[in-house]
């Protein structure tokens, strides 16, 4: 009997990112990074599936012989193309390169695999009210303690725009926007959704000349106002290489 290990993350995070992930006929070989206890790895040996763990100490509390200690801020201990997936559960928000980290995410993924990544969603709607009120999102309340630095701190918060940014100029495709879920009191922020909508329309329509970013830039907004960035507790994306 397995032990139960702690997801240490918001709630059905690792049930979404596992059926995406299940999507893919063929999972030769998953990482899973940063990888912590262990939680989603063992979700994943016990599917039968070949799946490396990474992160920057040993802190698992299942046996994976695959584990290597990996420093994601920096070149990652893995082969060119060697990956069909890869799995990033809340941890790009914790970097300090995170460029870096989604272009080695591309070196050692296989042609048309594909990486997933969830982060807290500081696009949603009751994030934003507690910025304007505190100039801090969910997930980060309070100023970091400057005086006791930790890798455990969320200095790199990504909005949906960054995070895409990013994969799309290291060579992903973003094909999947979904959430973990949404909480009964987001909803309450519904009423500022048609405001919203107004004026980031006025506002990309006002600023961008450029007439292939005005097509971009629909896609963008496509999805910033869908439920699952409007509205949910944690931003999972799918992107393909």
């Amino acid at each position: 009997m397995s032990v139960k290990i702690p997801e240490n993350t918001s709630k059905n995070t690792h049930n979404v990112v596992a059926q995406i992930l299940l999507e893919e006929k063929e999972l030769d070989n998953v990482l899973d990074i940063p990888s912590g206890s262990g939680s989603f790895t063992q979700r994943l040996l016990e599917k039968g599936i070949n799946v490396h763990s990474g992160d920057i100490e040993n802190i698992m509390m299942v046996e994976n012989k695959n584990f290597n200690v990996a420093d994601m801020n920096h070149t990652l201990p893995y082969d060119d193309n060697f990956f069909s997936a890869v799995v990033c559960i809340d941890g790009i928000e914790h970097l300090e390169r995170p460029f870096d980290f989604i272009r080695e995410c591309y070196r050692i993924t296989k042609p048309g695999g594909r990486v997933i990544i969830s982060t807290p969603n500081i696009n949603a709607l009751r994030s934003r009210w507690r910025w304007f009120w505190t100039s801090h999102h969910n997930k980060c309340k309070t100023p970091l303690n400057e005086n006791k630095p930790t890798p455990l701190h969320h200095i790199n918060m990504m909005s949906y725009q960054r995070m895409r940014y990013i994969l799309h100029t290291s060579g992903f495709k973003i094909n999947k926007v979904t959430t973990n879920r949404v909480k009964g009191i987001s909803w309450l922020y519904m009423i500022f959704a048609p405001f919203s909508w107004l004026a980031t329309k006025f506002v990309f329509g006002k600023e961008e000349k450029d007439p292939q970013q005005k097509k971009v830039n629909k896609e963008i907004v496509s999805d910033l106002f869908g439920k699952s960035l409007l509205f949910g507790e944690t931003m999972i994306l799918s992107a393909r290489k």
